[in-house]
């Protein structure tokens, strides 16, 4: 570590913030400028020398003595440790081993992303210019697990995701002008909090609380009371995971039936508004979508739902859907018609009204853009066409060959024989961890770089250790955040631990293609470069900002801004024919003619109502809910003092109502287990009147922690819920994430709770004398 009681300039995807050491100890202050800055950023305190971290390079002790193939040990097996020159050597093998017979296209690019706010020591973008530059390309995923479905559909009927999520609305201008905004899964600060590429001002409690003081009205419909800040001083209307929908359409049934449609609005403005009334109406098959249809289906009355309509009616509305809604079963369709009810209402491109998807769902959201966007590392040119769903990796790994649909398109699944992951951690995100482990052993070899002993390093065949962001230099910045931050290094790396591109510079040097891949610079000077260019595309709009040293010496740089969120709506608003929207009619598309002329049945034409296969029954009574955590991003850093002070004995806490928890005899502070046919797992209880009845909220993050790491259906002691989520897709157009909602039983565990020891480090042996050679 450092000892220096200089203040080290630096940036999460949480917060900017300065860091010293002091008597041994690292001090985090947040940025002055951040109005509320996210507890997220003690999680760094005490991460740097963590028993969890990875100290020197690993090789599993099957693949060392066995050699690459399938293997079953994998999530179970010993480590023996490496040299860093044997480790380098041993990759570099493999990867010519595998491009030599198989081609790149047996190799998965896996990394997801999200490990640092560096723009240069971008995990994802490190090792996919790696594998371009010095192997001619791999198989890549697209999409993510947070938005999988709505990106794919959004461009069918209005846009590309980023056009309207990134430059929607503002908060500013909803501040101003909204009089009720409705929010279907909420707007939790919890995940405003962080913003990928840096977040230097939390302004969403703020602008909240200005419209709430302005009289404006917030709903926040969903099973959680949670996903709405006290600051709106709003309504929260419960309603049971995943039939959003449903409601939707009752509400559209009552606006159409009372004439408080806009119906110039839609007449101008969208294509298919009839086809979506007669099938409200019951018009093909004789069901009508009304409020007395939706109540049983949502649990609301039909009173209220009548009534909301009414607070609809006639107002400036913005209607917001939140990421949640759409990573479940048939996802598509609450984005599809949250985007419907704004239009009917006439809403789009007004000021503060309107359709606002995903707002509150990343700190990026709501916000004006910087003039110009620091550049992010080119990746090169990958060589292999192969792509799939990210969410659709254990698909991909357990039938090689096999096809399947996506987007219009007939694919097939390529066969993998070796995968490289850097700065993820699918043992996090992903679902039905069982069959995703199941699905890893299936690989000939899986290389990670890893700061600390994940449950993905645990199955990997050779681990490298990375450096933390605070033990290296880089620039923190985002499209959307006034503030370029320079990432000073603030601690000298743990153990042997180097950085991905240091790690990638010399494997690129062992097989050729070093300057392919560096083109000359050194991390110092990559950062330099980055920054001239952001430089000169600046001095182009005659914006003069310091050169590299002295902003390197400043430590934090204010980038001038545009103020036009809403412009793709706004422009379309007020000129249809000059600036019609990037779909095929040029207009919002209740009905898509693309989109029906692919034939799915689970995503048709135009938005309905679709029954999920996984709702509660005699076995299973309890809704699931597997939301994003408010105590870490994603699992980063688990292990980290804020996130281990909200678990409680060690374990994630589990929300579940207070009548519920009466009648399984169930209080506070009680271990629980949460059982499906996919695992079991343990949690400690909240009991909690801000859930509804029949719901259970268990967070993702928490790292994975099998009693039996083999078991075909594990029990995980720490609170992972992706043991008891479904991995399937979201439908057949998007093959989204549906990890959102599932179904369990509920009860109190009997006996003495297994330990939790999830960040001990697995065990390490000596190597055998036989292998010594391999």
């Amino acid at each position: 570590m450092m000892t220096s009681t200089h203040h080290k300039t630096h940036s999460s995807h949480w917060g900017a913030f300065t860091a010293r050491w002091q008597d041994d100890r690292l001090v985090i202050t947040p940025f002055s400028g951040d109005p509320d800055p996210s507890p997220l950023l003690q999680n760094m305190a005490n991460a740097l020398s963590h028993q969890a971290r990875i100290a020197g390079p690993m090789v599993r002790r099957g693949w060392l003595e066995q050699g690459p193939g399938p293997d079953n040990r994998r999530g179970a097996d010993e480590y023996v440790a490496l040299s860093w020159p044997e480790a380098y050597e041993r990759v570099a093998a493999e990867l010519q081993r595998v491009a030599g017979v198989s081609g790149p296209e047996a190799i998965f690019g896996g990394s997801y992303g999200w490990s640092s706010a560096g723009r240069f020591h971008h995990a994802q973008s490190q090792v996919h210019r790696f594998l371009n530059t010095t192997l001619g390309g791999y198989v890549r995923s697209v999409n993510s697990y947070s938005s999988g479905a709505s990106s794919v559909l959004l461009p069918h009927i209005i846009g590309d995701i980023n056009e309207i999520a990134r430059r929607g609305v503002s908060w500013q201008e909803i501040a101003q002008h909204t009089e009720v905004m409705i929010s279907f899964g909420g707007l939790a600060l919890k995940n405003s909090q962080v913003a990928s590429g840096g977040m230097s001002e939390h302004t969403e409690r703020g602008f909240i609380d200005q419209a709430a003081r302005r009289g404006a009205t917030f709903i926040s419909v969903s099973p959680l009371e949670s996903d709405l800040p006290a600051e709106a001083r709003g309504e929260w209307l419960p309603i049971r995971p995943g039939t959003d929908a449903a409601l939707i359409l009752a509400l559209l049934h009552i606006l159409a039936n009372r004439q408080w449609i806009d119906a110039a609005f839609l007449a101008r403005y969208c294509v298919g508004w009839e086809k979506l009334v007669a099938y409200i109406r019951g018009d093909v098959d004789g069901q009508v979508r009304d409020a007395a249809w939706a109540a049983p289906i949502c649990g609301i009355p039909a009173a209220r739902i009548d009534a909301l309509a009414a607070q609809l009616h006639g107002r400036r509305v913005m209607v917001t859907v939140a990421h949640s809604l759409q990573r479940a079963e048939h996802g598509e369709q609450p984005v599809w018609l949250g985007l419907v009810l704004a239009a009917a209402l006439g809403q789009p491109g007004l000021p503060g009204g309107g359709y606002a998807y995903a707002l509150g769902a990343l700190g990026h959201y709501g916000k004006h853009h910087n003039q110009v966007a620091f550049p992010a590392l080119p990746q090169g040119k990958n060589g292999i066409d192969r792509f799939i769903p990210v969410a659709r990796v254990a698909d991909m790994l357990l039938h090689p060959g096999e096809k399947f649909v996506y987007n219009g398109r007939h694919l097939t699944y390529p066969t993998i024989r070796l995968a490289y992951w850097a700065g993820g951690n699918p043992f996090h995100h992903h679902q039905d961890l069982a069959r995703l482990r199941r699905a890893f052993c299936r690989l000939d070899t899986l290389i990670v770089h890893e700061t600390a002993w994940t449950a993905t390093a645990r199955h990997a065949d050779i681990v490298l250790p990375a450096t933390m962001t605070l033990e290296r230099e880089d620039i923190g910045g985002a499209p959307t955040d006034r503030y370029l931050v320079a990432m000073q290094q603030a601690a000298t790396p743990y153990g042997e631990a180097k950085d991905d591109y240091a790690i990638f510079t010399e494997l690129a040097r062992r097989l050729g293609r070093e300057a392919a891949f560096t083109e000359g610079r050194s991390a110092r000077e990559w950062l330099a470069h980055l920054y001239q260019q952001m430089r000169e595309r600046l001095r182009e709009r005659d914006v003069s900002v310091p050169d590299f040293a002295t902003f390197w010496q400043q430590g934090i740089l204010e980038l001038p801004q545009d103020r036009d969120g809403g412009r793709l709506l706004r422009a379309f608003r007020q000129d249809p024919e000059r600036n019609p929207l990037p779909t095929p009619s040029g207009k919002i598309e209740i009905f898509s003619q693309t989109i029906a002329g692919f034939g799915y049945a689970d995503c048709p034409g135009h938005p309905v109502w679709l029954e999920p296969q996984q709702r509660p029954d005699e076995q299973h009574p309890f809704y699931l809910i597997a939301n994003q955590p408010e105590s870490r991003l994603h699992s980063q850093l688990d292990f980290g003092q804020y996130s281990v002070s909200r678990k409680r004995g060690g374990r994630e806490i589990c929300c579940l109502n207070p009548d519920d928890a009466r009648r399984l005899g169930i209080t506070t502070g009680d271990v629980v287990e949460l059982v499906n046919g996919r695992g079991t797992v343990l949690a400690s209880a909240e009991v909690s009147a801000r859930i509804m009845p029949g719901v259970v909220q268990l967070p993702t993050g928490a790292w994975y922690d099998p009693v039996d790491p083999l078991a075909e259906r594990p029990v995980c002691r720490h609170g992972n819920p992706n043991v008891l989520t479904l991995d399937i897709g979201t439908s057949s157009l998007s093959q989204g994430c549906a990890g959102q909602i599932t179904v369990v039983r509920v009860g109190r565990f009997a006996g003495e709770a297994p330990e939790v020891r999830v960040f001990e480090p697995p065990v390490a042996v000596s190597r055998r004398p036989e292998s010594s050679g391999g």
